[in-house]
């Protein structure tokens, strides 16, 4: 794993997608906090970090894009596949190198509230949360950027597909405001989420006893809850979504809340992710 992460952190930096993933998340960066501290006068610095996260649209699929789309592309997968290391550590060998191109990059900037602490008093713990959250938050959108990379061979597609996944996370929250929440959407709602869970199943074991197990007790969950408590669904939907929302849980690290089930959340969002890496290209593998 270890080889794999030194060749993939060598590789941003001699072709230019590592400089341009730094100079881009820089330049936007040095922008805000010098419109928003330094010409404002203000010590406030949690505001410029809850600002340019939205810079995670654009640079994370730079950063990504290439990871797994371009070895496939070049058939260079192939002796991957065939060396002593395994798919996982491929897979964490990659994740850690774009991983740690995002950590230089964000540490670059703790130059800033160490400017403010000079001329000012800062709120350190609030900062020093505020730099955990956006630490957490770009390696979950890493690990879904690795993934989608998986899935192609083509790195355009690769981060044109990332922005558009991202940009849905994005404006997830915004979205819950127009999704029904009446008992019979969350009913089919809950349906589509077993039919397409099990077809993830039968895609990834092929194998048609566990496929129709799977589908048969997910009908009888979906059944029971309903014909026992059938409110259960109501707003279903929405509780869904929130479940998913990656940016409501950076905005408690922003405003200082420092607790663990968000932390545990983001990691646990990043392992998934890799897993599904990991199955994809094992999948490919044995093709």
């Amino acid at each position: 794993m270890f080889a794999v992460f030194k060749k993939e952190l060598q590789a941003y930096f001699h072709n230019v997608t590592g400089f341009i993933f730094m100079g881009f998340f820089l330049l936007i960066t040095g922008f805000f906090f010098t419109t928003m501290n330094l010409l404002q006068s203000s010590p406030e610095y949690n505001g410029v970090l809850g600002t340019i996260t939205f810079t995670f649209l654009i640079v994370v699929p730079i950063l990504t894009m290439r990871l797994l789309s371009e070895e496939s592309r070049q058939k260079t997968d192939q002796l991957l596949f065939t060396s002593p290391v395994g798919i996982s550590g491929i897979v964490l060998g990659k994740y850690l190198a774009a991983l740690c191109v995002f950590l230089m990059t964000l540490m670059v900037t703790f130059v800033y509230p160490v400017l403010i602490s000079f001329v000012g008093r800062i709120a350190t713990a609030q900062v020093a949360s505020g730099y955990v959250g956006m630490f957490l938050l770009g390696a979950s959108f890493i690990a879904l950027g690795l993934f989608v990379s998986s899935l192609t061979d083509n790195q355009v597609i690769a981060a044109v597909v990332t922005f558009a996944v991202l940009l849905f996370v994005w404006i997830l929250d915004w979205i819950q405001q127009a999704i029904p929440s009446d008992a019979l959407s969350g009913l089919v709602f809950a349906a589509l989420l077993v039919a397409g869970f099990t077809a993830f199943v039968f895609l990834t074991v092929r194998n048609i006893i566990v496929t129709i197990s799977t589908g048969v007790i997910g009908a009888a969950v979906i059944v029971i809850v309903y014909l026992t408590n059938s409110s259960g669904y109501q707003g279903f939907i929405v509780n869904f979504l929130k479940w998913f929302s990656l940016l409501k849980r950076y905005g408690d690290f922003n405003m200082g809340v420092l607790s663990l089930s968000p932390i545990i959340y983001y990691i646990s969002f990043c392992f998934a992710f890799i897993f599904l890496t990991i199955r994809v290209i094992e999948k490919r593998r044995w093709k």
